[in-house]
């Protein structure tokens, strides 16, 4: 094999890794417990908000004590505005509920769009105090303010929503 070759080769290769590594954060891979159905996508995202709702409020019951327990006896208020909760980071967040409150913080909903976590650290005893959301199949967030209902488990777009212990926008068939 020629000089040249090996050169070219050498350069070819190059060239090949280094268009991969541009295109990777364009590329989504497939995780091995992806969903493979919207029904799943939403079951395993209503789930994870669930879980990780509980884990915040056990944290936020460990920080206010009694008190904070008896959050959950509130009624639920007529709407939640995103914009009354401070947000905080996955990165944040995993430094507080790992590993007393959750064995892992999801990062991403269903269909691969990260969550919105919102939870208030320095006043721990404020009326709005933890949230989350997930953007449902479209990735897009509907608003920042949302009125207490379920939505047609068929609308996969809906966003998911749970505020201080309850969920505010959730999939659930008219009875």
């Amino acid at each position: 094999m020629k000089k040249t070759d090996l050169a070219l080769s050498l350069i070819l290769t190059v060239a090949l890794c280094g268009l991969a590594i541009a295109l990777s954060p364009w590329v989504k891979v497939a995780r091995a417990d992806a969903p493979t159905t919207d029904e799943e996508a939403q079951r395993r995202t209503v789930a994870d908000i669930r879980n990780l709702g509980t884990a915040m409020f056990s944290w936020l019951t460990d920080q206010v004590g009694a008190a904070a327990a008896g959050q959950s006896e509130k009624p639920n208020p007529p709407e939640v505005d995103f914009a009354d909760y401070p947000e905080i980071s996955h990165a944040d967040l995993e430094t507080i509920l790992l590993p007393d409150y959750i064995v892992s913080v999801p990062e991403l909903d269903g269909w691969e769009s990260p969550y919105e976590v919102y939870l208030n650290t320095v006043n721990p005893m404020a009326e709005k105090v933890m949230s989350i959301r997930s953007p449902g199949r479209d990735g897009v967030f509907s608003d920042t303010a949302y009125t207490v209902t379920s939505f047609d488990p068929e609308s996969f777009d809906e966003d998911i929503v749970w505020a201080d212990g309850f969920f505010i926008r959730w999939p659930q068939k008219d009875r």
